[in-house]
């Protein structure tokens, strides 16, 4: 059974950096096109970061040079590191693979406020 859990979300300043952690079981995530997603309240889910097999990544252009999308594979884990963080960063975010399996985990929540 495949099961991604996510942590590392926390509440944190405008200009603040985190680091989520995607831990798999049930998949080996390196062979997978995997990505992290984010949603808030009233919107749909959205991309924000993909690494493929062979670790090429992409960004979408809102966390473009902030955001870095990384895999640990002895640790099957994903990460996604954030610095530079902003109020519209705010949101749950969730891993994945994509395209999604039916599933998702509970999801990290990250708050960006003063």
């Amino acid at each position: 059974q495949v099961q991604l859990v996510e942590s590392g979300g926390a509440l944190v300043r405008p200009g603040g950096s985190l680091t989520l952690s995607c831990a798999a079981s049930g998949i080996t995530l390196s062979i997978y096109y995997m990505g992290w997603y984010r949603q808030v309240p009233g919107k749909q889910r959205e991309l924000v970061a993909t690494i493929t097999d062979g670790s090429i990544r992409w960004y979408a252009s809102s966390v473009k040079g902030r955001f870095t999308i990384s895999r640990d594979n002895a640790k099957n884990t994903m990460y996604l590191q954030m610095v530079s963080l902003k109020p519209d960063d705010t949101a749950v975010y969730y891993c994945n693979k994509i395209p999604n399996f039916n599933s998702w985990g509970q999801g990290t929540q990250v708050t960006v406020s003063t």
